[in-house]
């Protein structure tokens, strides 16, 4: 079941970062971007009353400014026991509904250039973005939720500070 973090879930989702990433630098990055990003999507997989899978969604900013509303999908995880079953795919997959929901315009993402492409992320390069990190081309990538909204923008993305801490 995929369904958003509540309270009750903070210590579960900050282990299961931390044993996904081998650190608690995500784990402590959630932590940050539930207090000091507006707004957030926090969503947890959930099978047998244990959180098995994590993703979150926070606001970035580009540089020129633009009007647009663009969401930065990290971090994602599931726990190690339960990789490549689907449940990140379904992390995804609820969290780009939600977006829709939240009137979103684009969602951007740092990560495999084999896995994001099946849900519609392209070269963010290609579209005229690229990321404040250095990072290969082919791993930041971009989604439009609303087709063709990104046509007349172009810029540098800014994730929120806090991820300079990771």
């Amino acid at each position: 079941m995929i369904r958003f973090e509540d309270v009750n879930d903070q210590a579960a989702i900050f282990a299961l970062n931390t044993v996904a990433f081998e650190s608690d630098g995500e784990a402590k990055l959630v932590d940050q971007l539930r207090v000091q990003a507006d707004p957030v999507i926090s969503l947890v997989a959930e099978s047998d009353d244990r959180i098995t899978g994590h993703i979150l969604f926070s606001p970035v900013t580009t540089d020129p400014p633009t009007s647009l509303s663009i969401m930065g999908l990290a971090p994602m995880a599931v726990s190690p026991d339960l990789q490549r079953t689907g449940i990140g795919s379904r992390l995804v997959e609820t969290g780009l509904e939600q977006c829709r929901k939240a009137g979103v315009d684009a969602v951007v993402v740092l990560g495999h250039p084999s896995f994001y492409p099946k849900f519609g992320f392209v070269s963010a390069p290609n579209l005229g973005f690229h990321s404040e990190y250095d990072v290969p081309e082919d791993a930041f990538l971009m989604l439009e939720i609303k087709p063709g909204i990104l046509k007349d923008a172009a810029g540098l993305v800014k994730y929120h500070p806090a991820f300079a801490d990771v």
